[in-house]
């Protein structure tokens, strides 16, 4: 993978910083890759926390390995290469980190350690906003997880970035051979996997929420807000499906989830005083709950809801807890 014309300057002022070891220029250099690396890091883990890290391993083994660049490839593309790898170790030293059984009947499987991506760390430059739109929503990020780590690498290289099969060959350490079969075994459980309107996933999609889905968005706030069961029940679908990783369980049915949810408090004493901020995360419409308690005089950051919304009606709800989550930078009081 070659680059020619003024980018080029990158990669030869970089080789310039590298070689007279000039960790100010390698910053200023790597540092702007910074945003592209870590959501390939996501992509690959799942998890917003070990995506920071992995990013941080990334640019360490970059400076420690800085003399190898010879700039024949993009800068960008030999970042790419490098955090590949390193997500790659962490997962081999991790068994643990796959897709597990829901506890409930009829739930499938969950990833537990699926964390939310906040929209305003994702690149700045136009083109890669939008490949990562598709292929940074949940459904795409944990059916990418039900992948083998190597074949989910070769997906992402070839399918997202769009890297030529020896390219990927080469930073995998495998034949174009291999990498051709692990795609195509990859793309097979990727279509098991996805919604069928979600197949597609190599389209970059411009769409901004459609009319229906900001009315269902507005609805469901003043629903919540209200305690209302019976608004929040009328905006589900009956096949909805609710988890709330970490939390074991992943909740089948409308009905069901709502009773989950009463069940644990909700509309109850010390559970009914809601003041919900309409939000995007992961490239998702999400509601924001802030709660306040008889004996505070505040709203406090509670919860936030990812919303999968389909012909006007919530599909899918993905919670997670929010006030642990300081890198959404949502506010903590209202």
């Amino acid at each position: 993978m070659t680059d020619a014309g003024p980018q080029r300057t990158d990669e030869d002022t970089f080789i310039v910083a590298a070689r007279a070891g000039d960790t100010a220029g390698f910053a200023l250099l790597t540092e702007r890759h910074r945003r592209a690396v870590q959501v390939h890091c996501y992509r690959m883990l799942a998890n917003y926390e070990d995506a920071q890290d992995l990013t941080q391993e990334t640019f360490l083994r970059a400076w420690n390995g800085r003399e190898s660049f010879d700039g024949r490839a993009a800068l960008r593309t030999w970042l790419h290469r490098i955090a590949t790898n390193a997500c790659l170790d962490f997962l081999d030293k991790r068994n643990h980190r796959t897709p597990v059984p829901a506890e409930l009947p009829g739930g499938g499987s969950e990833v537990r350690y699926l964390q939310p991506y906040p929209d305003r760390m994702l690149p700045e430059d136009p083109h890669e906003s939008a490949v990562a739109r598709e292929t940074i929503e949940l459904a795409f990020i944990v059916a990418v997880q039900h992948l083998p780590p190597r074949q989910r690498a070769a997906l992402i290289l070839r399918d997202v970035l769009g890297w030529p099969a020896a390219a990927t060959a080469d930073a995998l350490e495998l034949t174009v051979a291999s990498v051709t079969s692990a795609l195509q075994r990859a793309r097979v459980t990727m279509r098991e996997r996805l919604p069928e309107r979600r197949l597609d996933w190599r389209t970059p999609a411009t769409r901004e929420l459609s009319d229906d889905e900001r009315a269902t968005v507005k609805a469901w706030v003043e629903a919540h807000e209200r305690n209302d069961l019976d608004g929040l029940l009328s905006l589900m679908r009956e096949d909805l499906r609710f988890a709330m990783p970490p939390d074991p369980g992943v909740v089948v049915g409308g009905r069901a989830a709502l009773d989950s949810w009463v069940e644990g408090g909700f509309g109850g004493p010390g559970y009914d005083d809601w003041r919900c901020v309409v939000a995007t995360v992961n490239r998702m419409p999400a509601v924001v709950e802030y709660l306040r308690t008889p004996a505070d005089p505040v709203y406090r950051l509670f919860a936030v809801d990812v919303l999968d919304i389909v012909d006007g009606r919530i599909a899918a709800i993905t919670g997670f807890a929010a006030a642990d989550k300081p890198w959404l930078g949502l506010p903590p009081t209202l």
